[in-house]
């Protein structure tokens, strides 16, 4: 079973934070996701896990990334 599967998802200023099942939060600069920058508020709450909650998927943006990709550090070029 992948352990990288998200339970939540938070946004401050700088950064995009995941809440993982197994309780470790992960956090990567926003600047790295340029559609998820220029988002709104509501737009960034409107989010759901995908592939069995290894991605996430925010539907009014049409934007779509693995939590994989955050651990590996890559930018957005790294998306589901």
């Amino acid at each position: 079973m992948n352990t990288l599967q998200g339970k939540k998802v938070f946004v401050d200023q700088n950064y995009l934070h995941v809440e993982l099942k197994d309780g470790r939060v992960i956090s990567t600069p926003l600047k790295w996701y340029r559609e998820l920058q220029q988002a709104t508020i509501d737009q960034l709450k409107n989010y759901r896990f995908i592939c069995r909650g290894t991605g996430i998927e925010w539907h009014d943006i049409d934007y779509h990334l693995s939590i994989e990709s955050m651990m590996i550090g890559k930018a957005s070029r790294q998306v589901a």
